[in-house]
């Protein structure tokens, strides 16, 4: 395959057309439109979908963009490397973090390496649905207990534990009061599901109803403290609630841990970009500890 055309290709792809990429990067259109068609050519196969106002990958350009993009960023590092003389980061870093964790302590772990590589273009996007880096346009995502089957390698930086809280006002479960309890969750939680909480060593089965569906774990901490039910939250976000009386800890749920991962493309070479920041994510959490979180946030 011909380098340039290839560097032109995923432009194009990046950008979402040959004129946005002909803005943002300086080349001529129809040198781009001519590349692509040469690449096309040369591989045998239709690499977009043409027609009407927009300029859509095929499978096979998807395919070609996904395995590709990363391998010629890597080729620009090297280069980098070599007249630099040095490993020092530097390009765009582009990251997508939840919005609890963007609120908690997220900026200032952004800004520690802003100052730390002044050569790097640091961008950090929050938003709670679950984004692919690829298809996304992002270095890196920072998620929650993603899927195990998802295609990204990545390394866990904090690990927590569920726990299920209520205001003073609710009462509390026990196993003689057997009434479904009025709960907040996520969108996506099933409803009317059973909790098992571990307290003091002992188990007790809780049935929920589901009177508010929230889509941020920030929200779900503001409508507990207001009452309205009870909810399974990391215990990092409401250990000083806990503390100073606001709210009340029901027991654990055991049975289902929480780890915030750093996730990037499955590929043999990481920028050292992305690396430094997964770095100075796992030594600002020591041994992935929550105590660290909070001491980040407090």
């Amino acid at each position: 395959m011909d380098l340039l055309a290839l560097v032109d290709f995923n432009d194009v792809a990046r950008h979402g057309g040959v004129g946005r990429a002909a803005r943002l990067t300086g080349r001529p259109k129809a040198t781009l439109s001519r590349r692509v068609r040469q690449l096309e050519d040369a591989l045998g196969v239709r690499l977009f979908e043409r027609g009407g106002h927009e300029l859509r990958l095929t499978a096979e350009g998807r395919a070609l963009h996904e395995q590709t993009q990363s391998l010629l960023e890597h080729i620009d590092e090297v280069g980098d490397t070599l007249r630099q003389g040095t490993t020092t980061p530097r390009g765009r870093l582009r990251i997508s973090a939840p919005v609890l964790f963007g609120q908690r302590g997220l900026g200032r772990i952004a800004a520690d390496y802003a100052l730390a590589y002044p050569q790097v273009q640091l961008e950090v996007i929050t938003e709670d649905r679950f984004v692919h880096p690829v298809e996304d346009d992002f270095d890196l995502i920072i998620r929650a207990n993603p899927d195990p089957s998802t295609d990204l390698s990545g390394r866990c930086f904090l690990r927590d534990t569920q726990v299920v809280v209520a205001a003073p006002s609710l009462p509390r479960p026990t196993r003689q009061r057997d009434v479904a309890v009025p709960v907040i969750t996520l969108p996506r939680t099933t409803p009317g599901i059973t909790w098992q909480l571990e307290r003091a060593r002992s188990t007790l089965r809780v049935t929920t109803r589901t009177v508010l569906r929230l889509s941020s774990m920030a929200m779900i901490h503001d409508a507990v403290l207001a009452g309205v039910g009870a909810a399974a939250v990391p215990r990092s976000l409401v250990q000083a609630d806990i503390d100073a009386g606001r709210l009340l800890d029901w027991g654990t749920l055991g049975s289902r841990p929480i780890e915030v991962w750093a996730l990037y493309p499955s590929r043999r070479h990481v920028s050292a970009r992305v690396s430094a920041f997964v770095q100075l994510l796992v030594d600002r959490f020591e041994h992935a500890s929550p105590a660290a979180f909070s001491r980040l946030v407090g």
